[in-house]
């Protein structure tokens, strides 16, 4: 089962280390998104999908738009882009990984099913698969035999369990 992630695009940006070079044009900082999360896609072939509030959308963009392989979507005039987000996490459900920062969104989208990760904890993860080419901190590179250890096994909850495999495919 494939991936759909899910992006707060504003609230990425504004979270970003890496991003936020636009000097406060906001398209630059759009476009500089998308082409991270388009070269991203590239080598992980996830359904991406990047939602902005429509309130600061130029007026010649379409609602919806394929860039690259990304899907961007700005909410309707009237409507947040969380709204949108939680919208497509309620449809999704179990396919979906949530990037956003806003508690809000993040709770919302848990309770139907769907993984969710921090803006920040996301970028950096695929900026360590773009520049580094590696997993992540608990790929197969970076793997340490551990010695088993004895008592009671501490398992985490199936839902959190779920939510990690999902972000280990990122």
């Amino acid at each position: 089962m494939s991936i759909h992630i899910i992006i707060d695009g504003y609230n990425m940006i504004r979270r970003s280390r890496f991003l936020e070079d636009g000097g406060g044009d906001i398209r630059k900082e759009r476009d500089g998104l998308i082409d991270f999360l388009s070269r991203y896609r590239e080598i992980r072939s996830h359904d991406i999908t990047v939602v902005f509030d429509g309130t600061r959308a130029p007026g010649f963009m379409p609602r919806r738009d394929r860039v690259r392989g990304v899907d961007v979507v700005f909410s309707r005039k009237g409507e947040s882009a969380d709204s949108v987000i939680m919208r497509m996490s309620s449809a999704d459900q179990e396919r979906a990984l949530v990037v956003s920062s806003d508690r809000a969104v993040s709770d919302f989208a848990a309770s139907k099913g769907s993984a969710t990760i921090r803006s920040r904890r996301f970028e950096a993860r695929v900026a360590r698969v773009l520049f580094d080419g590696s997993e992540d901190e608990n790929g197969a590179a970076g793997r340490v035999a551990r010695k088993r250890k004895k008592g009671p096994g501490r398992r985490l909850s199936k839902r959190m369990r779920r939510n990690r495999i999902k972000i280990r495919k990122i």
